[in-house]
């Protein structure tokens, strides 16, 4: 089972796209929440033997500039699946921003587990 608790949260875009952030998510029974200093994120997850896998949507707290793929966008839906292990957590994660699809790849560091 993945640990509970709060973690960092740095997502990279593939594919030659411009784009990704840094932020912060809990993780708990489940549940994720979670944002960057433009971005807020809500979903769910499950996970067994070292692999997980899930969904969250992610939407605009405060203007991001116009270059960011997601800016303006609305709610954008988003599906991962990944590895984790005692501290940390890695995903490969597909975003669907308007009729575009766009790959990205994040780590997940624990800072404090909860």
């Amino acid at each position: 089972m993945i640990r509970n608790g709060l973690y960092v949260y740095r997502s990279k875009a593939r594919d030659g796209v411009d784009g990704g952030a840094d932020g912060v998510m809990i993780l708990r029974d489940g549940a994720m929440l979670g944002g960057t200093d433009f971005f807020y994120f809500v979903g769910t997850y499950t996970c067994s033997n070292g692999k997980w896998k899930g969904e969250f949507t992610n939407d605009e707290h405060t203007p991001a500039p116009i270059m960011r793929p997601m800016a303006r966008k609305g709610t954008v839906g988003i599906g991962f699946n990944g590895t984790y292990c005692d501290n940390a957590a890695q995903i490969d994660l597909t975003a669907l921003v308007g009729n575009r699809s766009l790959q990205y790849s994040a780590t997940f560091e624990l800072l404090v587990a909860v």
